[in-house]
C-alpha cells in the first residue's frame, strides 16, 4: 500500500511538473527574430528561406514591445531581414521570352518570382506582426499598433487569383507585353503613345494625365499604382492639367502601396465607404474614384514585396546615414518591379535617365521647363543606374532619347 502512495505521488509530482512547464512555454511572447535564422553553408548572395509560421494557436501570444526608429543611427538589419512570404499559386509564364527566363546572373540571383505580391485579411496575425514590427515603413509596421493596423487590414479583400493579368486570349506566344508609364518630361514630344498603347496592359503610376497628352504616352490604363497620399494630392494639385480622379478605364485595376499609418487609415474609409480619420479625416476617400470602385478589382501590394524590392533591387546607401528611416523607391519604381513580376516582356517609358536635365520634371508640363526635383526620400541617382542597367541586360526596354 506504501509503495502505491509513493508511485502516486510520483505520478503526481510530475503531472505538476508537466501542467507547470507547459504553462510557462506557452506564455512566453514569441519574438520572431529568435525562430528565423539564416541557413549556414548556403551559398546564394540572399537568403530564400520561407518564414516561420507557428500554428495558428495565439491565445498567449502577445505584440512584442515596440520598436522605435530613433534607437538606430541606420538600418537595423535583422537575422530575417531577406526572408519573404513566398506565393504557391504564382503565375508560371509559358512565354519563352519572359523575363524570368533572363540567363543575366544577377537578375537570376536576386529575383524571387513567387514572392507574395498582396496584403489582404487573414495574413495579420500577432505572430506575422511580431515578423513585421521590426521593420520601418512602409516595409513592415515599426513604431504602429496592431489593432489600428489590423482593422484595416481585416478589411481587404482576398484576390479570387494573385495573377494579376491574364494571358491575352488572342496571344499565339503565351506573352504579356506590359508598358509602364512613368511622369518625367522625357515623354515631351515623344510620339510614343501608340507604341505605348499598342502593349496588352498599360501601367500608370500617380499623376497619370492622359487627356490632351495622348500623342505622347497614349490613353489606356490597365493597372493604376497610387498611395493615399499621391493619390489624394494629385487630383487636387493636378486639376489644371485635366486630372479629376483616378483613370476608369473598363476593367482597371488599382494597386495600392501601403506607404504608411495615413494609407491605412485612407483603407478604412474606402472599403467601408466611409470618411477617413486621422491624416484624411472628414476626405471620403470614394470620392476619388468617381463611382468607379470595385473591391475584386482592388489590390494592395505586401509589405514583404516593397521590403525585397528595397533590399534586393534598390539597396540605397542612405539606409546607413541618419535619413535611413525615410528612404524608399520611388512609385515609379514599384510599379515597374510588379511589372516585371506580373508580365513576360516590359517596356518603361517616361522613367529618369542621365540626361533628365534636359527635360521638364513631368510630361504634362509643356510650356515650361522645370528643374527635376530630387527629393531626400528616394535614391535618384540609384534608380537610373538600375533602369539603365536593367534595360542593358535586356530584362526591360527603356525609353531613352540618345
Amino acid at each position: 500500500m506504501q509503495k502505491v502512495c509513493v508511485v502516486s505521488l510520483i505520478l503526481t509530482c510530475m503531472l505538476l511538473y508537466l501542467v507547470l512547464w507547459m504553462k510557462l512555454f506557452h506564455s512566453k511572447t514569441l519574438i520572431i527574430s529568435t525562430l528565423i535564422l539564416s541557413t549556414r553553408g548556403n551559398n546564394s548572395l540572399y537568403k530564400t528561406e520561407k518564414p516561420f509560421h507557428p500554428a495558428e494557436r495565439e491565445v498567449n501570444i502577445t505584440p512584442i514591445p515596440v520598436i522605435y526608429k530613433t534607437h538606430f543611427k541606420k538600418l537595423p538589419v535583422w537575422d530575417f531581414d531577406d526572408v519573404y512570404l513566398r506565393d504557391h499559386q504564382a503565375r508560371k509564364p509559358t512565354c519563352e521570352k519572359s523575363v524570368q527566363n533572363t540567363e543575366d546572373p544577377k537578375f537570376k540571383e536576386a529575383v524571387l518570382p513567387d514572392i507574395q505580391l498582396w496584403f489582404y485579411k487573414g495574413q495579420l496575425n500577432i505572430t506575422e506582426w511580431n515578423r513585421l514590427a521590426h521593420f520601418n515603413n512602409p516595409f513592415g509596421f515599426m513604431e504602429y499598433n496592431y489593432n489600428e493596423v489590423k482593422r484595416a487590414v481585416d478589411l481587404i479583400p482576398k484576390p479570387k487569383s494573385s495573377i494579376l493579368l491574364p494571358v491575352p486570349e488572342d496571344s499565339k506566344d503565351g506573352c504579356i507585353r506590359c508598358a509602364v508609364v512613368g511622369t518625367g518630361g522625357i515623354l515631351n514630344n515623344s510620339k510614343m503613345g501608340k507604341e505605348i498603347d499598342s502593349h496588352d496592359y498599360v501601367f500608370r503610376v500617380n499623376g497619370a494625365v492622359t487627356q490632351g497628352y495622348e500623342e505622347d504616352v497614349g490613353n489606356r490604363t490597365s493597372v493604376y499604382i497610387h498611395t493615399a497620399y499621391s493619390l489624394y494630392s494629385t487630383v487636387l494639385t493636378l486639376q489644371k492639367y485635366g486630372f479629376h480622379s483616378v483613370p476608369q478605364d473598363e476593367g482597371i485595376k488599382y494597386v495600392m502601396i501601403p506607404e504608411g499609418q495615413r494609407d491605412f487609415e485612407w483603407l478604412q474609409g474606402l472599403l467601408q465607404g466611409q470618411v477617413a480619420n486621422g491624416s484624411f479625416k472628414d476626405v471620403r476617400p470614394l470620392d476619388y474614384f468617381n463611382g468607379n470602385f470595385n473591391e475584386s478589382q482592388f489590390y494592395v501590394l505586401h509589405p514583404d514585396f516593397l521590403r525585397y524590392i528595397r533590399n534586393r533591387f534598390l539597396p540605397s546607401k542612405q539606409m546607413q546615414d541618419d535619413y535611413w528611416a525615410i528612404y524608399r523607391p520611388t512609385n515609379g519604381a514599384f510599379a515597374l518591379f510588379l511589372a516585371i513580376h506580373t508580365c513576360d516582356i516590359v517596356d518603361a517609358y517616361g522613367f529618369i535617365t542621365e540626361d533628365h536635365h534636359k527635360y521638364s520634371n513631368y510630361y504634362y508640363e509643356k510650356f515650361q521647363k522645370t528643374r527635376v526635383v530630387f527629393y531626400i526620400n528616394h535614391d535618384y541617382g540609384l534608380e537610373i543606374k538600375t533602369w539603365k542597367n536593367l534595360h542593358d541586360s535586356g530584362i526591360i526596354k527603356l525609353y531613352q532619347r540618345l
